[in-house]
């Protein structure tokens, strides 16, 4: 159970939704996101968590925009929590970084690339637990299912409880293009942890933005519905997705998120998908 806020992912739960900004551009943008967003899942009855992320140190170039940084990154994200009344989930890519995002975010997510780094994954874990919150791993596009295994073992044994959450959000396919194997989701949760599926970033492709000739990443926004569909229908616990009230404006990856007026049909589209195959 994520403590302070009452709710569980897994068998037997209602489907969690972590959805929000891909990164945070100002406070007035986040407060905007996140408000919609909890009025369509709390309408819902869904658990929602909000996502947004302080730093995005994957870009494809030194020109491709970040975000705010740590410190000021928090103070938004904790007057999210504040004034919205989520949780709150974000990614850290840095040991130094586990304890201080702890105290203000729910869920520390470990980014795809980084989810192997046994440094990073152990201080996110022994920090969540400290916190009472959830660790939330995406699977690299280089591991298969069964490789998370290791994953999963190292953050019980920093950890010795039942905080870690794994993501499917595709594996590398070719040259800047990503494929979801939906069989994977059954098969990593058979290593006694919830699944979300990260229908975002699944229809990425890497460093392949036309318009800005490749200092950037492509995307195929019309996927992400399809991808979410199918995962919730193949038992994934849980959706993350991006949003974006423009996301032609989107400083980062705006031909992946999805308009924020969307929200509301996709969602409920997912819950009867949901209900559906847990009746």
């Amino acid at each position: 159970m994520l403590e302070n806020w009452n709710f569980c992912i897994g068998r037997g739960h209602p489907l969690v939704c972590i959805a929000g900004l891909n990164v945070l551009e100002d406070v007035e943008l986040a407060l905007e996101t996140a408000a919609h967003l909890k009025a369509v899942t709390s309408e819902l009855e869904i658990p929602f968590i909000f996502k947004a992320s302080f730093d995005k140190a994957n870009r494809s170039s030194l020109e491709s925009y970040r975000g705010p940084g740590l410190s000021a990154g928090l103070r938004i994200l904790a007057e999210v929590r504040e004034r919205i009344g989520v949780p709150i989930a974000t990614d850290i890519h840095e040991v130094s970084q586990a304890e201080t995002v702890a105290a203000t975010a729910e869920v520390i997510q470990i980014p795809a690339f980084l989810c192997r780094q046994t440094d990073l994954v152990v201080s996110a874990a022994r920090a969540v637990m400290k916190s009472g919150g959830w660790l939330h791993i995406k699977k690299g596009q280089f591991l298969s299912p069964e490789d998370c295994k290791n994953i999963a073992e190292k953050i019980n044994d920093a950890a010795q409880n039942n905080i870690s959450i794994l993501c499917e959000r595709g594996s590398s396919f070719g040259y800047n293009n990503l494929i979801v194997d939906m069989l994977g989701i059954g098969r990593m949760q058979q290593l006694g942890v919830p699944v979300t599926i990260d229908a975002t970033h699944a229809v990425q492709l890497p460093g392949a933005d036309l318009q800005t000739g490749g200092k950037s990443t492509g995307g195929r926004r019309d996927g992400v519905p399809i991808i979410a569909k199918a995962a919730v229908a193949a038992g994934a616990d849980g959706v993350f997705l991006e949003f974006h009230p423009d996301p032609d404006k989107a400083l980062c990856d705006g031909p992946s998120c999805l308009p924020l007026g969307s929200a509301g049909s996709l969602l409920r589209s997912l819950k009867a998908i949901h209900t559906a195959i847990h009746p």
